[in-house]
């Protein structure tokens, strides 16, 4: 029996995976949270084998923050981040983290099984390219930096000051998101990023 802890802040989304879980013969829902913070403090006291971890959640907590604080004090916990924003930088920071597994929040439920299964018999799960977005990868740590900066509404006076660059230097780094993604304006693509869940502005 695979005992499972499932982090996600939206209630009837966390209350659906328990019913779906808890139908299979070889998987129980031992515990759940709305706050990734207190996920450790759950796998201490429950000691689950796996982890169902979304990436943000109540109280703006970090599931990628959280999964790697587990994987240092429980590194036989599986853990499988499950999200429903194809942000550009979280597949590579959940597998920084150390997650063994990423989901999407509108996958099938056979794929929800299986991806759980196959994690705990030591197959890491990850989608494929037609999985994200086609920006994932095109962008450096300081550019999808300066596209939440935009988001956050900061100057480019600013920006420089909180990157410890010049502001020539931003100036580049813009031409070159723009040269990227297609758009004529880094106000316009920091819109549609967010609507589109590409970008989570204050991570």
């Amino acid at each position: 029996m695979v005992k499972i802890v499932i982090v996600e802040d939206q209630t009837v989304l966390r209350e659906a995976l328990m019913h779906l879980i808890n139908s299979q013969e070889d998987m129980e829902v031992v515990g759940s949270t709305s706050d990734a913070a207190k996920a450790l403090e759950l796998c201490r006291n429950l000691q689950p084998d796996l982890v169902l971890m979304d990436v943000v959640t109540k109280n703006n907590s970090s599931g990628i923050r959280y999964t790697a604080e587990i994987r240092r004090e429980f590194p036989q916990v599986k853990i499988v981040i499950i999200t429903g924003l194809p942000e550009i930088t979280f597949a590579e920071e959940a597998k920084k983290a150390g997650a063994h597994s990423y989901l999407y929040k509108n996958t099938e439920k056979e794929h929800l099984f299986y991806v759980i299964r196959s994690t705990m018999k030591g197959i890491g799960i990850y989608p494929g390219p037609d999985g994200f977005s086609h920006f994932a990868g095109k962008f450096t740590e300081r550019e999808i930096a300066i596209i939440r900066f935009v988001c956050q509404g900061l100057e480019r006076d600013e920006m420089a000051k909180r990157l410890e660059i010049s502001e020539s230097l931003v100036k580049h780094q813009i031409t070159s998101i723009l040269d990227k993604s297609g758009f004529d304006s880094i106000s316009k693509f920091a819109i549609y990023a967010v609507g589109q869940g590409l970008i989570v502005p204050n991570l």
